[in-house]
């Protein structure tokens, strides 16, 4: 879109004396007051000069700059909201939180409901990690973790808050009042902001180099590559507290304001000598002429560092290097415990596979340190330091720490996997970036470790400077989140149905209600659509009800599926009728399957509460279904449960059973929902709807919920978990039974039990000790059994015949007949072809010939022969199996020893 420079002309500079000033360097317009100023003061532009300023007298810490940010916004009329979690649980298409903006989107920005305050204020930690490969290297100017300050106004048709003038006015306050910056040094730089369907003029306000804020005026919407001007138009501004931090400090680098002494206490953990501060302040002072996307410019970066303290270039870069690995490790393990706080569970996809690709880069880079370090060392050292600012840190340390110490021992059993993959690669003539993404995708071993293997066998692989943002950026956001929504009607019937208004819906008037009467809307072929129904459809994980529908003249059909196509209720008939609009029907469920139904759906809600509350909040429902005869729940957890951590889960919901707690449906506005019980109430997936219904099960659990429900746990009578398994990565299935179901299951398992006491002859009560005997008995044979075969394996040793094949140098052994047992000739074969050369050993009996050979030779030839004699089956290399029938033995032996001949001639 073509910039309008009107957009930037704003009154407040007018009455202020602002200056509109074309940047002698990038050609960008920004707006100062100081006369003299003949760039923007933004990098490349500049270099941090603001390291050098003498100015103000504050020394702000992360969290001092924080609330100095926040206090100044609420005394200006802001509302002050609690922060959202890292991970983007409320939308479909994003896993990470990247910016504040993303914690309104997209129920709030697209208008669907009111923002909680307007207007409002937060500070909300986010991570991107498309600039993973720059952190340390510019010495700050690059985190995978920061936190954005936001002041947002929603301005809509009819309610104005402010505009352009208003949210430079207040940022100008901000940063001469609280921050007590001359106003002379602040550039307001004319920018253009667009992301998320969204854009819009914006300012980045710059003092000494440094981008301390940036004022986006979110006021269109892209269609078809067409600017469409918003009927919201929404203040979004991101201020970097860390920047702020490291503005007021004037530290060495932004790690020294972010960390303080955790910077000084990682270098001696990780074995390292602390870096000279001249050095550092020298090199984050020119950091800004790094271009990211240039490694060449790293090079010049370190010449003129060398340049400007009159050292070594080698010295310079060996010492930078060292500081920026440090410097790596304590940026990402700060983002790692973000994440796993807030409930990341680390895995091969979604959120998980960008929480494990950290965690591996930093093991990757703590091994370049040379340092044997455990990780978890680090990680009690950043819960530490940070547990007052995410107090979620430490309340979920246990997690943390035993969640990485299962990512390092994943880690020790992927190296062991190195040399495999390195040999299959070394077979490719051109070693491309994307054969070096797949192997991370699918084995999780970085590059470099498969360059250093591949560099043995002389081989050379260039890996991109930025490999790790690459993997990333793929990874980072998807089209669709959570679980694919199965389409059961057909396009036309789907059609068919938009066009009738919403279906009044009984079932969340009285989810006790079995029949009831109701107008025909419309009818094609099987499929029904009335005015109101009882008939709940699939949805949520729940099956859809099944009954019968009375027509007038008494024809009585089957309902076998009820689905829905938008907010009307589509119900399927077993068979077509016929029937008139506006007649009137009626309709019973049949209330046994939807009572289980029912039954299951609250158990799955009992089961999800209590596992989070048994094995930590990092626990998510990654899936659910919901049958007459079960339910299985899918939630992510790292690692299988134990038979104690089951019974205890167990117990856990019976109880809740057992103490009739009242289960009720509750509609609020989207909002409050979120700002009372948080985003966990989106375990189910997130519904694009301003007034959501949560389902409360007393003191116990409130969850987002279309389904139907009892009306106290007492009513789900009870539960049993029959199965666990892990489906996936950083997924487990639960398995259950409710109600009558748990009767039916003892009923299985007691004809089983039944059925194994026949079997061994005795009565259930007597069963177990029956069993013990009885297996005590089996392992005494076994070991009888072993020995006899020892001792049968010796003695045909013995009787084997060996023979060396006439006119050649090829010894035939051939085991006798009566050797039968596999075991006993996988062990001869192995024994009479390990240490010798030119040999074949063979086994004949039953019609199948079993032939090995030393590693010298190949079984290939003779194979093919048996084959074209008839033969079936195949081999290669040193073994081979045939099934031959229209041969004796002497005839085989006599086949093999010709086919010897003839491939020696």
């Amino acid at each position: 879109m073509k910039l309008d420079e009107n957009e930037y002309r704003l009154d407040f500079f007018k009455k202020n004396n602002y200056l509109r000033k074309i940047c002698e360097n990038c050609k960008t317009p920004f707006w100062t007051t100081d006369q003299k100023r003949t760039n923007c003061a933004d990098i490349p532009c500049s270099d941090y000069d603001f390291l050098d300023l003498n100015i103000g007298k504050l020394n702000l810490s992360v969290s001092e700059a924080r609330k100095t940010f926040l206090k100044f916004f609420e005394k200006n009329g802001h509302t002050i909201i609690p922060p959202k979690p890292v991970i983007a649980r409320w939308r479909k298409d994003l896993y990470l939180t990247i910016a504040s903006i993303v914690d309104f989107q997209p129920h709030v920005t697209s208008g669907l409901v009111p923002p909680p305050a307007n207007p409002l204020v937060v500070s909300q930690p986010c991570i991107r990690l498309e600039d993973v490969d720059n952190v340390g290297i510019t010495f700050g100017r690059h985190l995978t973790t920061f936190e954005m300050g936001g002041h947002h106004a929603f301005n809509y048709p009819d309610k104005f808050v402010y505009w352009k003038d208003k949210t430079v006015e207040l940022s100008k306050q901000f940063f001469t009042e609280e921050l007590k910056i001359p106003e002379e040094l602040l550039t307001f730089k004319e920018s253009w902001w667009e992301g998320g369907g969204n854009a819009g003029p914006s300012f980045e306000v710059t003092v000494g180099g440094l981008e301390l804020a940036t004022l986006v005026f979110m006021q269109y919407q892209i269609i078809n590559g067409e600017y469409i001007p918003l009927k919201l138009k929404i203040v979004d501004t991101g201020y970097g507290i860390e920047r702020l931090a490291w503005f007021t400090q004037k530290t060495p680098t932004a790690f020294h304001a972010i960390y303080g002494n955790l910077v000084y206490t990682f270098f001696k953990k990780l074995n390292q000598n602390y870096v000279d501060e001249e050095l550092l302040k020298a090199a984050a002072r020119f950091a800004g002429r790094i271009d990211p996307d240039n490694p060449e410019t790293i090079k010049i970066h370190r010449e003129i560092v060398a340049k400007s303290l009159g050292l070594k270039t080698e010295d310079v870069e060996k010492e930078l290097l060292r500081a920026a690995r440090v410097f790596q490790v304590l940026d990402h393990t700060k983002t790692i415990a973000l994440m796993l706080a807030d409930g990341l569970v680390p895995s091969n996809s979604g959120e998980g596979y960008l929480g494990r690709l950290l965690i591996r880069r930093t093991l990757r880079v703590l091994k370049f340190l040379q340092s044997d370090i455990d990780l978890n060392e680090l990680m009690k050292e950043q819960i530490e330091f940070w547990k007052e600012d995410f107090p979620q840190m430490q309340k979920n340390k246990d997690y943390i720490l035993d969640s990485i110490e299962n990512e390092q021992e994943k880690y020790k059993e992927i190296l062991s996997k190195v040399g495999s993959v390195a040999s299959t690669l070394a077979k490719k003539s051109n070693i491309t970036t994307e054969d070096l993404v797949q192997i991370y995708d699918s084995n999780g071993i970085s590059p470099d470790i498969i360059a250093d293997e591949l560099s043995k066998k002389g081989i050379k692989v260039d890996i991109p400077f930025n490999f790790y943002a690459i993997v990333a950026k793929r990874h980072q956001s998807a089209p669709i989140k959570g679980e694919k929504e199965k389409q059961k009607l057909t396009p036309d019937i789907a059609e068919f149905a938009k066009k009738f208004s919403s279906t009044e819906k009984l079932y969340y008037k009285d989810q006790y209600q079995r029949d009831f009467t109701a107008k025909i809307l419309g009818i094609y072929k099987n499929y029904l659509i009335l005015d109101k129904t009882v008939f709940y459809p699939e949805g949520g994980g729940q099956l859809g009800d099944t009954g019968i529908i009375k027509f007038q003249n008494n024809e009585e059909v089957k309902v076998i599926d009820t689905q829905k196509v938008g907010d009307v209720v589509v119900h399927i008939l077993d068979k077509e009728v016929q029937a008139k609009e506006g007649e009137e029907v009626y309709g019973e469920i049949d209330w046994q399957r939807r009572y289980r139904l029912m039954k299951h759906h609250t158990a799955t809600h009992v089961v999800l509460a209590a596992a989070k509350k048994l094995l930590g909040e990092h626990v998510w429902q990654a899936g659910a279904e919901k049958t007459p005869e079960k339910a299985r729940l899918d939630i992510t957890h790292y690692k299988m449960l134990t038979p104690e951590e089951i019974k205890e889960l167990e117990d856990m919901c019976n109880y809740v059973i057992n103490d009739r707690r009242p289960v009720k449906a509750i509609e609020l506005d989207r909002m409050k929902a979120e700002m009372t019980y948080g985003v966990s109430i989106y375990e189910g997936g997130v519904v694009n709807k301003p007034i959501i219904r949560l389902l409360e099960i007393k003191d116990w659990d409130v969850e987002s919920c279309g389904g139907t429900h009892v009306s106290n746990t007492s009513e789900i009578g009870g539960i049993k978990i029959i199965n666990t398994e892990k489906i996936q990565d950083g997924v487990i299935r639960l398995e259950y039974v409710a109600g009558d179901m748990v009767s039916n299951y003892a009923r299985k398992l007691e004809d089983t039990l039944n059925e194994v006491s026949k079997d061994l002859n005795t009565s259930v009560d007597q069963l177990e000790i029956k069993l013990r005997r009885t297996l005590q008995d089996f392992t005494k044979v076994k070991q009888e059994l072993s020995e006899y075969k020892k001792f049968f394996e010796e003695y045909a040793e013995k009787q084997t015949i060996t023979e060396k094949v006439e006119g050649t140098d090829i010894i035939l052994k051939i085991l006798p007949a009566e050797v039968k047992d596999d075991e006993i000739i996988k062990n001869l074969f192995k024994k009479l072809t390990s240490n010798t050369e030119k040999t074949y050993v063979i086994s004949i009996n039953n019609n199948i010939v079993d032939i090995a050979c030393s590693k010298d030779l190949k079984v290939d030839n003779i194979i093919s022969m048996l084959r074209n004699k008839g033969g079936k089956g195949g081999g290669k290399g040193t073994y081979g199996s045939i099934t031959i029938s229209n041969k004796n033995r002497e005839e085989i032996i006599n086949d093999i020893k010709d086919e010897i001949k003839r491939s020696l001639h």
